[in-house]
């Protein structure tokens, strides 16, 4: 039986990996309205891979008998001013799941769950390519600037950009 601290904790993971599919979902809608086809498309994947994230929290919790919860959500952010803007904020976003994920892996060692903290060390790895792939493209954003041909392969380029899933 799962430790009933340690199933908050995943509880509210789950909440922050369900957040984080609407996130992407919103802002692969704004991209889809600006014409970014090619960045809609990489962002509609990315929140596809993040309901999975919840899903593999959702059936751990169950499996170790405690009881997944399936939380209501506000509605994320849908308007930004441009691509920098986005990537600047999912950077921003992708930290706190961090922070979120470190706290729950924090929490197992204190309660001596090494069972869950060896299922978390996933969703560590998993952090550091997310921020990295984030910081990669405010990186690319950055050398593009105002250029319009750049931007135009930029996001042709992250149309074929696959996650890690």
């Amino acid at each position: 039986m799962i430790d009933s601290t340690i199933e908050k904790a995943l509880n509210d993971q789950i909440e922050m990996e369900a957040l984080s599919s609407h996130f992407y979902l919103a802002m692969a809608s704004w991209s889809e309205n600006q014409g970014l086809n090619g960045t809609a498309a990489f962002l509609y994947r990315h929140s596809d891979e993040e309901r999975l994230h919840m899903l593999k929290l959702v059936r751990f919790v169950n499996e170790r008998g405690g009881r997944a919860v399936i939380p209501a959500l506000d509605a994320p952010q849908s308007e930004f001013s441009d691509l920098p803007a986005i990537f600047s904020t999912l950077l921003d976003h992708e930290t706190k799941v961090t922070a979120s994920i470190n706290d729950v892996v924090d929490l197992c060692l204190k309660r001596k769950d090494y069972t869950t903290h060896n299922f978390m060390q996933w969703y560590v790895a998993e952090q550091i390519e997310e921020e990295a792939l984030a910081r990669n493209i405010l990186d690319k954003l950055a050398l593009i600037g105002q250029d319009k041909g750049g931007l135009y392969l930029f996001d042709r380029d992250l149309e074929q950009l696959q996650p890690e899933a």
